[in-house]
């Protein structure tokens, strides 16, 4: 994390269309994102100078407004070409990329059809989400007592702000009581996710992961899966009841920011970092690498 408050960093952010300096890119108090959680964004990494998989980011954002009901005012290809070029003017080779939109401020109250839609991007330098220390060893997860809600009463499948409120909450919960994050069950009592990542079990050489039917299937998920594939590995993706992580050896987190993250301890339950874990820490690793990818 930076040292500095995020609305004190340097650079500039792209906002509307336009370049302004990091510190000019404000908001109204009686914007409806703010009260309402009219707001969708994305998580994205750049390694070497390039943004990994930022197409698919980018589709997903747009997708995300779309599940919220409302339009962004850009294209695909701008909103790319918006985060390449806010990348080079930031100076960064390897960075988080932050693209969020939102409802604005010309209506307030739970209905505001007439509302600009607001576009930003911000860049920083942002390191593993997780201290090195602790990754190196596993992580340690609690218990969260929240719960991922049924698809039938949230938009699920966006990645939107609102949706991050009981993320936020059972992670301030489990570092309260020394862990490093939270195992989310969903509505019905089945594993589901970490607060901000996916997650993997390993059990007899056969990789387990939870069926995305009420959370989001990241793409960092999928890029896994296919590496795991290409070593050969049988992933199952499928029902995981909570007991049954006392059967499983490895558990690991996927994410943008958690990257490939090995689990040592969630709740009773314990994990051993072991071959598979460390295989596709670095073959993820590897990917992400904007040299490595042109050689394929």
């Amino acid at each position: 994390m930076a040292s500095a408050p995020f609305d004190q960093l340097d650079g500039h952010i792209w906002f509307n269309g336009e370049f302004v300096p990091w510190k000019d890119a404000k908001v109204h108090v009686l914007t409806h994102g703010l009260h309402y959680a009219s707001s969708v964004f994305e998580g994205e990494r750049a390694y070497g100078g390039a943004i990994f998989k930022l197409r698919e980011h980018t589709e997903r954002l747009f997708e995300s407004a779309r599940i919220l009901g409302f339009e962004i005012p850009f294209t695909v290809e701008e909103i790319d070409q918006a985060c390449n070029s806010l990348l080079k003017m930031q100076g960064f080779d390897d960075a988080y990329i932050r693209p969020v939109a939102w409802r604005g401020s010309e209506m307030m109250g739970v209905s505001a059809q007439s509302n600009k839609i607001n576009v930003a991007i911000a860049i920083w330098q942002w390191p593993s989400y997780f201290k090195p220390e602790e990754r190196l060893k596993g992580i340690r997860l609690d218990i969260a007592q929240y719960r991922r809600p049924d698809p039938a009463t949230a938009p699920s499948k966006a990645k939107a702000a609102g949706l991050y409120m009981i993320c936020t909450l059972s992670k301030h919960a489990a570092e309260a009581k020394g862990y490093a994050d939270a195992l989310m069950l969903d509505w019905r009592g089945r594993v589901a996710e970490a607060t901000g990542a996916n997650i993997f079990f390993v059990k007899d050489g056969v990789i387990h992961t939870p069926t995305p039917d009420c959370f989001l299937d990241g793409i960092t998920r999928r890029t896994v899966i296919d590496l795991a594939k290409k070593r050969n590995y049988e992933v199952v993706e499928r029902t995981i009841m909570p007991e049954e992580m006392a059967e499983f050896e490895q558990c690991f987190l996927t994410g943008t920011a958690a990257e490939v993250t090995p689990v040592s301890e969630i709740g009773p339950y314990r994990f051993t970092v072991g071959e598979i874990t460390e295989n596709l820490m670095n073959d993820y690793t590897n990917a992400v690498q904007p040299i490595k990818q042109a050689a394929e």
